[in-house]
């Protein structure tokens, strides 16, 4: 079962393997959220991506908040999980850590058709985006 509650990796797995190589756990691991079929043109998205890149999580999630574009509040979701999986996993704080990947792609799109006069019909196109947000700590 994979989900949220469920991550790939768990925190005494890189615990142990950190130990094992002696370094810290969050030398070892990058933190990756996908943020899948979000509602948002993968061109409007990736306006907003492109502002959080290399940036810090703290200067970051303040950017996000004060964007006036719909798909900020997407990307931050996506920012926050993978926030929270460093805390858990990683157990570092959220002033240590750096945005290192923002990328966004393009989903699946969704066809329906608007009703027009005469009894026309014009098709749009409904776009969804794929976010991926990385996070590591910072040196």
């Amino acid at each position: 079962m994979a989900g949220r509650d469920h991550p790939r990796v768990t925190a005494a797995e890189v615990q142990a393997l950190a130990a094992e190589l002696g370094c810290r756990p969050t030398d070892l691991v990058t933190f990756t959220t996908r943020l899948r079929f979000a509602r948002s043109s993968p061109r409007k998205a990736r306006l907003v991506a492109d502002m959080i890149r290399g940036r810090r999580v703290d200067e970051a999630l303040a950017m996000l908040q004060f964007s006036p574009r719909r798909a900020s509040v997407m990307v931050g979701k996506a920012l926050k999980a993978a926030v929270a999986d460093a805390e858990t996993v990683g157990d570092t704080t959220p002033d240590q850590l750096v945005v290192t990947e923002s990328r966004v792609d393009e989903g699946p799109i969704i066809k329906r058709f608007r009703p027009k006069d005469r009894g026309r019909a014009h098709p749009i196109q409904k776009k969804t985006s794929h976010i991926v947000i990385g996070v590591e700590e910072m040196n």
